[in-house]
């Protein structure tokens, strides 16, 4: 039911897109100096969304956009808030309705966690309890508890091509379109938001990986080509976790009351994509002349945050690590 628009194709884009929930560490901002490079290596415009449907706090939303424009990060407006676009998924959610491609769900996070899982499905994929009820059993769950609103994916799986990863296949099970309290689904807003906004090169961490072959079938449900996805190296702490608050100085705000500047910052990522020396001050321009998508370091980047402030730190261009 694909009918790929060529109109889609005419404004090709790239993407950043926080969620404003808090500040953004030295992984979000090292993800959108990527997110911008690769845009520019592929001569496409390079646009922001703020993906504020869920969890968001007061101020976050100003303070992440003023760290991402004290590293150099540029984007074309307008600045896309997704709170401003409910309407837009409401259609779409509508239109898969009338189409008889949905059906509502009553089942708790926990009920499909416990319920025993097709052979080939993953634990906690959506075992289709609520799939097949009659319109007896829906009015009998309805007067118990609000619905969600899942796809009734026709798949099992389905493949994307990504530029780091190569070939991927992952698991689509019939997830979720619309929360049970009304909130349009990550997987949904981000399909629909990228096709409006001519988006069709998505670059974020590789922990999303396995999102991807969910929201490339939807987006091939809708119409639209599936954008290309390049899924970047994440940063980690000293114990190989993804990187967090509680692992010390990693915002930018935290990272210069420890005498490490926006200048700085960018010159500690840029070292960890082998793009500058270290101690080099760089620019996003200069960074931008250097990079070969190609030589991209494949491995995670660990970052060791300063133990204290130091004044030698911000004069130099480097982190104290």
């Amino acid at each position: 039911m694909a009918h790929y628009d060529d109109a889609e194709r005419n404004g090709t884009a790239g993407r950043f897109a926080p969620s404003p929930s808090g500040d953004l560490h030295i992984g979000n901002l090292r993800t959108a100096v990527l997110a911008q490079l690769f845009a520019g290596a592929s001569d496409r415009r390079f646009l922001m969304r703020v993906e504020d449907l869920d969890r968001v706090r007061d101020g976050a939303e100003e303070r992440q956009l003023a760290d991402l424009a004290a590293i150099g990060i540029r984007w074309e407006e307008p600045l896309v808030r997704q709170s401003e676009r409910r309407g837009g998924y409401s259609a779409v959610v509508d239109s898969l309705v009338a189409a008889g491609a949905t059906f509502e769900c009553f089942c708790t996070r926990r009920e499909i966690l416990e319920a025993p899982s097709a052979p080939h499905a993953p634990h906690g994929a959506y075992p289709g309890t609520c799939r097949d009820l009659t319109a007896a059993q829906r009015d009998e769950r309805r007067s118990t508890r609000p619905a969600a609103i899942r796809l009734r994916s026709e798949v099992a799986s389905f493949p994307v091509h990504d530029a780091l990863h190569g070939e991927f296949t992952g698991d689509v099970d019939d997830f979720v379109l619309v929360r049970n309290d009304g909130t349009p689904a990550y997987n949904l807003a981000v399909v629909v938001d990228d096709a409006a906004m001519g988006v069709d090169q998505v670059t974020r961490g590789d922990d999303l990986l396995t999102s991807a072959p969910r929201q490339a079938y939807l987006a091939t449900v809708l119409g639209h080509r599936p954008p290309e996805y390049v899924h970047v190296p994440m940063v980690l702490n000293r114990d190989g976790v993804r990187l967090a608050k509680r692992d010390g100085a990693v915002t930018a705000a935290d990272l210069a009351e420890h005498g490490v500047d926006a200048r700085a910052v960018l010159s500690l990522i840029a070292v960890s994509l082998d793009l500058a020396r270290e101690g080099e001050s760089v620019t996003m321009d200069r960074l931008a002349d250097r990079f070969d998508p190609s030589a991209l370091p494949r491995e995670p980047w660990i970052f060791v945050p300063p133990a204290s402030p130091t004044r030698s730190s911000q004069n130099s261009g480097a982190a104290n690590e």
